[in-house]
């Protein structure tokens, strides 16, 4: 359906400008960034996150960035609901509104919205988080990588609620979890732009490295420090905040830790890719040719 409000779909694997851009393109038309980055929805996680700096923030409107706390439950499910919430009132005030982020679950949640899942039943809860208290995330990974290679192959492996969900599922249904996504699309009342920055693969993984390298500048370590011992929250299962955990545990020293760092970022860099690359709506273009995108979205709306 199209009423003439545009979702500008700004997105592409980490460390690939998006922050930056979509503040400039927000300038350039006049409007406001919602987030699709589902690790920045999480207040006390901003330097491990890369999450906007307050310099940033201040430039254009951000919404759903450090909106919850790591103690709080949310799920794609909510995040869908409260990003139509958002946009029903947005655009309001504005023709085009930006959704930005590498959380490409979060993304098409907006875009195509979520299928039906099976309601779960309170004893295969349990039984999968039995499964990760007692054999931990590595077994999780290994059981979702048997029962759903598809599914696998995308999701973000750190995150155990994500496997946790795709188990949950199975255990219920005995049907893998990728058979209840990719069905007929939901309707929206607004036009969806699909864009993503595109990296040569070598560039990108020199700015990955900086960027990290960056992170432990700005006091990584330290908020890490200070989030230990909430180590368990689900949150806090993710790349750059798990590596210094184990440093913490006594299982690697820190540069130990930064380097897996570095290279388990790359590894969700390529599964980021292999997300978007399923889409072809989406419209690639380099960081440099910013320009092009405006004229791009110019066409679409005028």
């Amino acid at each position: 359906m199209q009423n003439g409000k545009h979702l500008l779909v700004l997105t592409g694997p980490t460390a690939s400008g998006k922050t930056a851009l979509a503040i400039e393109l927000a300038k350039i038309f006049d409007t406001v960034i919602i987030s699709a980055d589902s690790r920045q929805f999480y207040k006390e996680m901003q330097i491990g996150t890369a999450a906007p700096t307050p310099e940033e923030l201040v430039q254009v409107p951000h919404f759903l960035i450090h909106h919850k706390s790591i103690f709080e439950t949310y799920d794609v499910a909510d995040y869908e609901q409260d990003v139509l919430n958002l946009l029903d009132l947005l655009f309001e005030k504005h023709q085009i509104v930006i959704l930005t982020g590498g959380s490409g679950l979060f993304i098409d949640a907006v875009c195509k919205g979520l299928d039906l899942i099976p309601s779960i039943s309170n004893e295969t809860r349990k039984k999968v988080a039995d499964l990760l208290q007692n054999k931990g995330l590595k077994n999780l990974q290994k059981e979702v990588e048997t029962i759903d290679p598809e599914y696998y192959n995308e999701v973000d492996r750190n995150n155990p609620r994500r496997l946790q969900r795709a188990l949950e599922v199975y255990y219920q249904t005995g049907k893998k979890f990728s058979s209840f996504r990719n069905k007929q699309d939901k309707e929206r009342n607004f036009n969806i732009i699909r864009t993503a920055i595109l990296w040569e693969r070598s560039q990108l993984i020199k700015r990955i490295n900086q960027r990290v390298d960056s992170m432990i500048e700005a006091g990584l370590y330290e908020e890490a420090k200070t989030l230990y011992p909430y180590r368990e929250q689900n949150a806090l299962k993710t790349v750059g905040y798990q590596e210094i955990f184990n440093h913490f545990d006594g299982n690697c020293s820190f540069e130990e830790a930064i380097e897996q760092i570095k290279t388990n970022t790359r590894r969700y860099a390529k599964r980021q890719m292999t997300w978007l690359r399923k889409n072809t709506d989406y419209q690639w273009f380099s960081l440099e040719a910013y320009q092009k995108i405006i004229t791009y979205v110019n066409k679409i709306i005028f």
